[in-house]
């Protein structure tokens, strides 16, 4: 679906754009009654937590007879307040109200979260004049409960500079960690261009597990019983496979003893 937006970004957006995304997002998923299109349900669409006999109702949406009015409403906007329109928006605010007003509305039965994120980028990329490719779903769902408490606050509320004032602070984030996260894979080819061919295989799977958490590493560190149980070797060959991932420069060690840890040893990319 990202690819599509990507690719698309340009083009007007459509109540066909947002089936075929949706298409693409859950075609796969038979629990829904209604995939490619609107919900059709008589039932209030509501945001809801706790327990079944207990809920907490934290939103309502529109019901499901208002959304093509409503939806025929949110496309209109977006096309007049793109870049060169007659009502233009900033590139921050557009981006923030699109994804507010598509999540207040809700047309979808499920999928409307990725949706609005899609959204968000297609209009930021409209405004740049180019895709942004920010890590912008990603950023959000690292910060998933402070996301559905805006939400959920200015779901209720005209007032919503608050709400892009944070929709603002988050896609700056999500920038930095794009920047933090090309850096790493950068430095992840160059380190494999250093040791490739000086890793065991034991090594190498180590390594490959520590880079696939990303560029904050293990949380902690790797430990020795970290080796052992990824590589599945005894404790005396981890503690030799390990000096010698120390000894080549593949990795750094910090503490002693039982706090023994190591590290990817990553050379930043060159500005």
């Amino acid at each position: 679906m990202m690819v599509d937006v990507y690719s698309s970004y340009a083009e007007p957006l459509t109540h066909e754009t947002l089936f075929r995304w949706h298409r693409m997002l859950l075609s796969h998923d038979r629990r829904l009654e209604v995939i490619g299109a609107y919900r059709q349900h008589d039932d209030a669409m509501q945001i809801v937590s706790g327990r079944l006999d207990q809920p907490t109702v934290h939103f309502e949406a529109p019901s499901s007879a208002q959304v093509p009015h409503q939806m025929d409403r949110y496309l209109d906007w977006f096309k007049v307040t793109a870049p060169g329109a007659e009502e233009p928006l900033p590139a921050l605010t557009r981006a923030g109200l699109s994804h507010l007003y598509f999540e207040s509305i809700h047309p979808f039965e499920d999928g409307n979260g990725r949706l609005g994120r899609a959204l968000a980028e297609k209009s930021l990329a409209q405004n740049i004049g180019q895709p942004s490719l920010i890590a912008l779903a990603f950023t959000i769902e690292r910060h998933r409960k402070d996301y559905y408490d805006q939400l959920e606050r200015h779901q209720k509320t005209l007032d919503v500079t608050p709400w892009l004032e944070w929709f603002a602070e988050t896609v700056l984030t999500a920038q930095q960690v794009t920047l933090k996260r090309v850096g790493f894979f950068i430095a992840k080819a160059h380190f494999y261009d250093r040791h490739r061919e000086k890793l065991n295989k034991r090594q190498a799977k180590a390594i490959e597990r520590m880079f696939r958490e990303g560029p904050d590493g293990f949380k902690g560190g790797l430990s020795a019983e970290n080796y052992i149980s990824i590589t599945g070797t005894s404790r005396a060959t981890a503690t030799r496979d390990l000096q010698d991932l120390v000894g080549i420069g593949a990795v750094t060690r910090t503490g002693e003893r039982r706090y023994t840890r190591y590290w990817l040893k990553l050379k930043a990319p060159s500005p």
